[in-house]
């Protein structure tokens, strides 16, 4: 014992119980990190994931809080879904933001005894949420490829704040946090695809409902139709109705565009055209209403051609308004042709747009084929497109068909001629034969 009545540590003592301190801390930290491990794979549900983190990684730390940033490389942003001791709201920044935007573009780690006196900390969010952040530790989550997936802050550590343990303990979740990061996303993508798609199912039925079941019977006419969507809705639109015993009217158009958008617009053009053709009886009033309801609702973003059509059937003439469309064509039984051109500008950009109607006798064996661009401009490997004079000399060479043969013939050739080709879009193809 020494004067003071301590035992003495023999020489050489001193060291190997260090040296069990160490070891015995490092299988602890190796224990923290299995059961870490274990933790970050029990879930694939991303906010219950992100929870996990925080809790491993102030717990492993003894922070105080913790925020966990994920990279979102597309918008260039970094955000928390979930962070701890701010009600789970939701955080986002420019990626190149406050240090953990710093970090984020950098890779190194940033461990500051006073937050508020390094120039890269951005004080607003303390402001925003009435925090007062300290010590802090800002460390990059890095995949096994050493690709930063995102960044983790860890706040208010007590005195002696954060150390180079911390650092590698934060370093040791990393790769195990970024693994169970990236298989959430992953399943949270597979989930929101799987959504979309009975969405987007249930969208394609509910359009399916907005296309007449079947053309309507005439005594003078054979019709016939046929729509194929590249997508499950789509903007391309077909319909009938009959005004009296002697006239049926007939629309075909197409929205700018694909997809959900033109969908939608394509109903309201149903939705619009129906209530218009109950109330106005002349056809270039029809087109200026339909014209005047589009642009409103759509406030001018969106547009399309239209052909609205009206067979006087006693008399076998057809009235018409061609709103920028494709020019139907009528082929008659010699092979002659003739478009249907007369009418105006597209629909849904300008206001108060006034159209013209055309007029045309139709003869017995005549032939009028309205479409949509997807039948004309389906490509081939050469990126060639079928074309209209094309389609006018395979109509020619089916005239004598019932309407029906007609636009199934053309359909199959446009299919054989563009097989293995890039373009692909809606389709619409409508045969109307005088009998």
């Amino acid at each position: 014992m020494d004067e003071g009545g301590k035992a003495l540590i023999p020489p050489g003592q001193a060291e190997p119980e260090a040296m069990r301190r160490a070891l015995e801390a490092q299988v602890e930290r190796l224990r923290f990190l299995i059961e870490a491990s274990k933790a970050l794979n029990s879930t694939l549900d991303l906010a219950e994931l992100i929870t996990i983190v925080l809790d491993i990684s102030t717990r492993g730390s003894g922070a105080e809080r913790a925020t966990l940033f994920l990279l979102d490389a597309e918008r260039g942003e970094l955000w928390s879904l979930v962070a701890q001791g701010l009600g789970h709201k939701e955080i986002r920044l420019p990626s190149g933001r406050g240090l953990a935007g710093w970090v984020a573009t950098t890779g190194e780690v940033v461990n500051l005894a006073d937050a508020h006196e390094d120039p890269r900390f951005d004080r607003s969010f303390d402001e925003l949420f009435g925090y007062r952040t300290r010590t802090l530790l800002v460390a990059p989550v890095k995949d096994r490829d050493g690709r930063i997936v995102g960044v983790l802050e860890l706040l208010n550590k007590p005195e002696p704040g954060f150390t180079r343990d911390d650092v590698e303990l934060i370093d040791g979740i990393s790769v195990h946090a970024a693994l169970a990061l990236d298989n959430a996303r992953l399943h949270r993508d597979s989930l929101e695809r799987q959504r979309m798609d009975r969405e987007l199912t249930l969208a394609h039925s509910i359009q399916r409902g907005l296309f007449p079941e079947s053309p309507p019977v005439l005594p003078e006419f054979d019709i016939a139709i046929r729509h194929q969507s590249s997508r499950h809705v789509g903007g391309d639109y077909y319909d009938f109705m009959t005004l009296d015993a002697s006239t049926q009217l007939f629309v075909v158009a197409d929205v700018e565009g694909k997809g959900v958008a033109s969908a939608l617009v394509m109903s309201n053009l149903q939705a619009t055209l129906h209530a218009v053709a109950t109330h106005v009886h002349s056809l270039e009033g029809m087109m200026y209403h339909v014209n005047e309801g589009i642009r409103i609702s759509t406030r001018g973003e969106k547009y399309m051609t239209l052909f609205l059509g009206l067979i006087d059937v006693p008399r076998r003439k057809l009235h018409y308004v061609n709103a920028g469309h494709l020019p139907p064509m009528i082929v008659s039984a010699a092979g002659e042709l003739e478009y249907l051109r007369e009418g105006g500008m597209v629909v849904g950009l300008m206001p108060q747009v006034r159209y013209r109607r055309g007029h045309v006798q139709l003869h017995p064996g005549d032939v009028v084929l309205a479409f949509t661009d997807g039948i004309t401009e389906a490509s081939n490997r050469q990126d060639e497109q079928f074309g209209a004079e094309r389609l006018a000399r395979a109509a020619a060479a089916r005239v004598s068909l019932s309407a029906q043969q007609i636009v199934d013939g053309l359909f199959e050739e446009v299919s054989a001629f563009a097989a293995g080709g890039v373009q692909q879009d809606d389709k619409v193809l409508m045969a109307i034969k005088v009998r």
